[in-house]
């Protein structure tokens, strides 16, 4: 499994790294809404509705992206992202009081899906937000998702490793205290080399630190809401698509969470901008 997981990422990951900063905002945002809607057919998925309804939701995801990017209005766009960062905070409290036995997850395959659009369009918004800035945008993202990368790779060895407390055992049992402290140093550590490297002014270097740890942190609860979605569905992985690592809401569900909250911190801090 772990050499199937590193051979799919020493693919992918290049590959990501040149969708980032070779294409410009259009080729972008459409490649990734691609990405979004193979992530929705995949939740709606999880929501156990017929593959016909799968499909469909899929549709209505990229027909939504191609609206929003038709508009490119800035009020609806900070709104969403907005909607994405509260959102989240509802999740860190499902996420929790799932551990302690008390399922606040909807019921409801409607609610459920509405949900997924919580989680999909909100992130396609913040990146897309991020690949617009003219000067850094592609370095940003590249840096949101080294974040992402470092704190999962991280947490991974430092929980095999060190881990001995379980995090969330009911929702995740694999995942450890110790893995999640390791990855956030993780996160830390690669925003202080940006810092470091970058020459950010000092209370932005400051703030983007914090915000990355934040971010990190959120990313965390990311993944675990997807775990619990999956518990609740009785189902391992979200697909198969990517050999090692499941589908593709297996490998985006940090930064589902991730995106809007790091996005929301840069724009508002005024960080890079």
């Amino acid at each position: 499994m772990l050499k199937q997981r590193i051979i799919t990422a020493a693919i992918l990951i290049p590959i990501v790294i040149a969708v980032i900063f070779l294409l410009d905002t259009v080729w972008f945002s459409a490649l990734f809404a691609v990405f979004v809607a193979i992530g929705a057919w995949e939740w709606a998925g999880l929501c156990k509705i017929s593959k016909k309804y799968q499909y469909l939701y899929s549709l209505i995801t990229m027909l939504i992206l191609a609206g929003l990017y038709s508009t490119s209005n800035s009020g609806i766009y900070n709104g969403l992202i907005l909607s994405g960062v509260v959102y989240w905070v509802i999740a860190v409290v499902m996420v929790f009081s799932y551990q302690k036995q008390r399922n606040f997850l909807p019921k409801s395959t409607l609610v459920l899906l509405i949900i997924g659009q919580l989680l999909l369009i909100p992130m396609w918004v913040s990146l897309t937000v991020l690949k617009s800035f003219p000067e850094n945008g592609a370095i940003l993202i590249m840096l949101l998702m080294l974040l992402i990368w470092g704190a999962d790779t991280a947490a991974y060895f430092v929980g095999k490793k060190w881990g001995k407390r379980r995090l969330a055992s009911r929702v995740s049992p694999g995942k450890t205290w110790e893995g999640s402290i390791g990855g956030v140093v993780a996160g830390i550590a690669i925003a202080l080399a940006y810092v470091i490297v970058s020459d950010t002014m000092p209370n932005h270097g400051i703030a983007l630190i914090g915000l990355s740890f934040l971010t990190v942190s959120i990313s965390i609860i990311g993944d675990l809401m997807e775990s619990m979605v999956k518990r609740e569905a009785d189902i391992k992985d979200s697909g198969n698509i990517l050999p090692g690592h499941g589908g593709v809401m297996d490998r985006i569900d940090s930064l589902t969470a991730a995106g809007p909250v790091f996005v929301f911190g840069v724009v508002h801090l005024g960080i890079g901008i």
